[in-house]
């Protein structure tokens, strides 16, 4: 069997990085399953870099394989889970990563919070038709052991998914906190504090945004799951077969409710990456996507090999900014028992 040339085996790593475990794709003229895709990627990473001997031959390719994929594929998955949320660029290497905002009913009572450095968030007002979302570097790492390279173990596909869900958790936190940075910013009128949540709170905020156009709901699944109707009256066999179906219902009173991802710290499963108190509902039209993310320069992928195991780290770069730049039609919603509960308690641990 002849080996994929680099350009289709490229895009044979964008496809699988790109899609749902769930879903059948088109590759080349014929369909294929999620796992009938990842297995044939492994298998041609396998014929590329499988061993040491080919590893030390190829692995520049690989590098290059995994840049390209990375440039791709982290900003499409934030825009699949952010793309009504927020706008994402990409700007060249040393080029300013500077947003314009467009002109609507709340031009002059726009703001910005920016992200500084170790997690101080500065907001102020916005004085001119653009600004600038500073960039700084993030990455991530896998480990290989020389022995892995020998028996055969070492699966780049796999390695290649963990450092790109990993960096895109990174950019998911970094939302949160500018979003969290810029609450107290808004006008009084525009964001609730209520103990669980208040069905008469939730109208007020959906009902005042619609002065703007139609607006959406942003929340975690945490917070959906708890927002239903007070009145058993209101709830009609279908919404009781999607809240059975799903956990939470998609529209509240003609209001679209979109789930932003949630996302665990660690492979202990322990704690919550996303404060799940927080909801935000945004009206449609002029400067609605508050959160602006930047991408700066590519991908950049290197090799550390002088551990004493003879194992090497793969480390992955990448420079992006975060900023968000509120207005006066959007509004907050804070669950003050769900606000600052990160802990994924298990109710019923099994310790035998």
């Amino acid at each position: 069997r002849r080996m994929l040339d680099k350009a289709n085996l490229l895009s044979l790593m964008k496809t699988v990085a790109n899609a749902n475990p769930s879903g059948t794709y088109s590759y080349q003229g014929e369909s294929f399953s999620y796992d009938a895709l990842n297995t044939t990627l492994r298998n041609e990473l396998n014929e590329l870099v499988g061993t040491d001997e080919l590893y030390r031959e190829n692995k520049h390719t690989l590098f290059s394989l995994i840049e390209q994929t990375m440039d791709e594929v982290v900003p499409n998955r934030l825009l699949n889970s952010y793309g009504n949320f927020a706008e994402i660029r990409t700007f060249g290497q040393g080029d300013k990563p500077v947003f314009t905002r467009r002109t609507g009913l709340t031009r002059a009572k726009q703001f910005i919070t920016r992200v500084g450095l170790a997690g101080v968030y500065e907001t102020f007002k916005l004085g001119s038709e653009s600004f600038e979302v500073g960039t700084s570097a993030i990455g991530g790492a896998a480990r290989i052991g020389f022995e892995e390279f020998l028996d055969g173990r070492v699966n780049f596909a796999e390695l290649t998914q963990i450092v790109t869900e990993g960096m895109q958790e990174l950019i998911y936190r970094e939302i949160a906190q500018a979003l969290m940075g810029s609450i107290n910013q808004l006008p009084a009128a525009n964001r609730c504090a209520v103990a669980g949540f208040d069905e008469a709170t939730m109208d007020y905020l959906v009902n005042t945004a619609s002065a703007y156009g139609q607006p959406t709901i942003y929340c975690t699944r945490e917070f959906a799951v708890k927002m239903i109707p007070d009145n058993e009256a209101w709830i009609s066999d279908n919404m009781r077969d999607q809240y059975w179906g799903t956990g939470y219902l998609a529209n509240y009173k003609g209001t679209r409710v979109v789930i932003l991802p949630q996302t665990l710290e660690d492979e202990t499963n322990s704690r919550k990456m996303i404060d799940p108190g927080y909801a935000w509902v945004i009206p449609g039209g002029a400067d609605t996507r508050p959160v602006k993310v930047a991408f700066e320069g590519t991908t950049h992928v290197r090799e550390r090999d002088d551990n004493d195991d003879w194992s090497r780290d793969i480390q992955v770069y990448r420079k992006v900014g975060v900023g968000v730049m509120m207005a006066n039609n959007i509004f907050s919603y804070v669950d003050t028992e769900l606000q600052g509960e990160l802990d994924n308690t298990n109710p019923n641990p099994n310790n035998g």
